[in-house]
């Protein structure tokens, strides 16, 4: 007896036929603006002490330059630079 292709159930992982098209994100470029420049105000405007916590300072180091790969090159670039500025100011107000 002959079975259609596509008749009976479908094994899971093996229905490559089905398969949705992947999702792509991309977010807003305005909130990522926003956000990676809430940020370097706040490194920027700081004076005396750190602004955040030693966890959150790890964590703005490593998510702001990965955060600003959503923006045009020469923005991205102009603010990673500044970023880093203020990096390196606010760990040597640590350090004294």
């Amino acid at each position: 007896m002959d079975y259609p292709l596509d008749a009976g159930p479908k094994q899971y992982g093996f229905d490559l036929g089905d398969a949705r098209p992947a999702v792509s994100y991309e977010p807003d470029r305005e909130a990522v603006r926003r956000e990676l420049t809430e940020i370097l105000e706040s490194a920027q405007a700081a004076t005396g002490e750190m602004p955040w916590d030693a966890r959150t300072f790890q964590y703005h180091k490593v998510v702001f330059p990965q955060m600003a790969r959503w923006l045009p090159n020469d923005e991205r670039e102009r603010l990673c630079e500044a970023f880093a500025k203020a990096v390196r100011r606010l760990e040597s107000l640590v350090a004294v």
